[in-house]
Order: structure tokens, then sequence, then C-alpha cells
């Protein structure tokens, strides 16, 4: 089953979600805020991801911008930024797509289409 991690207002999530649909997959939702990714379910998406670390994070997000981040994150470790992601859902870029071998950030159609065809 994937794992459909997403903030319902947000509109690249409702876009996916509709994509999601149309494609018939079948997924979990799960709500980014109410139900935050622990630290270790980041850690463990991150390492599956082949993704650098700065792509889980929502760099267009006030929440971002208020904690000045772009400057601040170059300088903490891996586990600082895990944490951090941790600590707020508002933090974590979304949607975010975990399957059994896979973890995608965002939604990019062609991204999705390769991974789920």
């Amino acid at each position: 089953m994937i794992l459909f991690v997403e903030y319902p207002k947000c509109s690249t999530c409702q876009k996916a979600k509709k994509w999601l649909v149309e494609n018939q997959v079948e997924f979990e939702e799960r709500h980014i805020v109410e139900d935050n990714p622990s630290k270790e379910e980041l850690k463990a998406w991150y390492e599956k991801s082949g993704l650098p670390l700065k792509r889980f994070f929502n760099t267009s997000g006030m929440k971002y911008k208020e904690l000045k981040l772009k400057d601040k994150l170059p300088a903490m470790t891996e586990e600082e930024q895990l944490e951090l992601l941790a600590s707020d859902g508002m933090l974590v870029k979304r949607p975010v797509l975990v399957g059994n071998d896979f973890v995608l950030t965002g939604f990019k159609e062609k991204e999705w289409t390769e991974k789920l065809n």
C-alpha cells in the first residue's frame, strides 16, 4: 500500500490526490499536521529516497522563512535537520508519497508516472 502524506488545503496535494485517483493508484492518506512524520520515519524515507535531505523541507512555506532556515540548514547536522522536520508538519515538503521501494516529495507528474506505472 502506498502512503500519501498530505496537507488537505494544499493545492499541490489536491492535484496529486486527483492524479492518484485518476490513475487508479490505491493509497492510504495521512494528514501531515495532525499526524506529523516521526524523526525515525523521516530518516527511513530520506534514506530510501536517495534525495538530498533539503528536498524534504517545504522551502516555500511561511514557517521555513520565519525560522530563516535557508541560512541555518547548511550549518545543521543531518540529525538536527531530521529533528526539526519531525517537530512541525508544515516544515515538510508535501505531498510525500511512500512506496515499498521509493519515496517522492512534491508532485511532479512525470516522476510519479515513472514510479507508479
